[in-house]
């Protein structure tokens, strides 16, 4: 039989946090342990800003009395609230080839959020689609990326016989560097045209007045990204606190300001891919060792992902994606960058697939968000 158990509290949410390690540790899989510090703190109503506008309750599947699946069911009313709907959604999902597990932690969620007054349960969304969301569908040989979730291949099947529908594809593409520079002769010369037609010029991120420069980019963000599917503009208490947590692992040199008549018109900031360090710390927790062994190691990585890019709308018929594109193999080739990850682009996002199709980039990953009514007899 299976038995479900809410957890909360220091020692629930532990417990939480370790079924991840009890489904995924063991396999020969691309899996990365993330860091366990990392994982609470996405789930801390106390000192996360987005609880400020949304709540979650945390589930745990027990078979025999043995942990074998979770669930956190998330109550989003900041999202709502901009949407005009009753969506309410899961996330940090962990579950083990076990149908009867995967629906009833699935429908311990769906009652939850029912009781709430929402009519519709989405994700996996970890907790909002300001993180880390989707489940992986496609490109399970590739190793994570820092802030992208992996899963493997079975999870699909879950939801697919929970009744579980697709609404919506994420794309991430592998931008290369070094001697396989992704930004062709052809692609150069736009960049340059752009560069002359706008006169924009670019500045290296300065991360030790992250702060201000935060401040300067989030208004930027949310116009760039407002409208787009599921974008919930966060507050600045949430951009900050997400900054900071990115703050030990930007890539200097590599993330970028752009700048027209004095003004920021747009950025593209690039993390250090972490994964490569947290790979070699399968606990996931922040011993000593573990620390020193991050701090030297993030250095050393020369795979990123590109974590945040705004545009100003005004200069988005100016051409300047290969400006920008053009401008980051640069970057990336004086660091020494084997490139980096771009993701989650959006599959109907065509002011983003058309030029990445463009430059001759095929997706080599693809998440995927589901969505069904909940039940009303729930």
């Amino acid at each position: 039989m299976i038995e479900i158990e809410r957890v909360e509290g220091w020692r629930g949410i532990s417990r939480f946090i370790e079924v991840a390690w009890t489904v995924q540790a063991g396999r020969d899989t691309p899996w990365v342990p993330p860091l366990r510090a990392a994982v609470r703190d996405l789930l801390n109503r106390k000192k996360n800003p987005f609880y400020d506008n949304a709540d979650r309750a945390l589930f745990i599947a027990h078979r025999d009395g043995a942990p074998v699946g979770r669930i956190a069911a998330i109550e989003n009313r900041r999202h709502n609230a901009h949407h005009g709907d009753r969506v309410g959604f899961f996330g940090f999902f962990e579950c083990g080839e076990d149908q009867d597990a995967a629906d009833a932690l699935l429908r311990a969620a769906e009652e939850w959020l029912s009781e709430r007054g929402c009519d519709r349960v989405r994700g996996p969304m970890n907790p909002s689609m300001n993180h880390e969301c989707g489940l992986l569908v496609d490109g399970f040989e590739h190793r994570p990326v820092i802030m992208t979730p992996w899963n493997p291949p079975y999870y699909m099947t879950l939801l697919d016989s929970a009744g579980y529908d697709a609404v919506r594809d994420l794309l991430g593409y592998w931008v290369p560097a070094r001697d396989r520079l992704a930004v062709p002769e052809r692609v150069a010369r736009l960049a340059e045209r752009a560069r002359r037609k706008s006169g924009v010029t670019f500045r290296e991120l300065d991360v030790t007045k992250l702060k201000q420069e935060a401040r300067n980019v989030l208004e930027l963000y949310v116009e760039a990204w407002d409208g787009n599917w599921g974008f919930v503009p966060p507050t600045w208490e949430e951009f900050w606190h997400t900054a900071r947590d990115l703050e030990a692992v930007l890539a200097d040199g590599f993330s970028f300001v752009a700048e027209a008549n004095g003004e920021t018109v747009g950025f593209m900031m690039i993390a250090h891919d972490v994964n490569e360090v947290l790979r070699e710390m399968p606990s996931g927790r922040l011993w000593p060792w573990n620390i020193v062994r991050l701090s030297r190691g993030i250095p050393r990585v020369l795979r990123g992902r590109v974590v945040l890019l705004g545009l100003r709308s005004e200069f988005r018929n100016l051409g300047l994606f290969p400006l920008f594109a053009h401008e980051a193999a640069r970057r990336a080739l004086d660091l020494g960058a084997e490139g980096a990850e771009a993701s989650w682009v959006l599959a109907d996002n065509h002011s983003l697939v058309d030029p990445l199709d463009a430059m001759g980039l095929e997706p080599y990953r693809r998440w995927r968000i589901y969505e069904r009514p909940i039940p009303t007899s729930s």
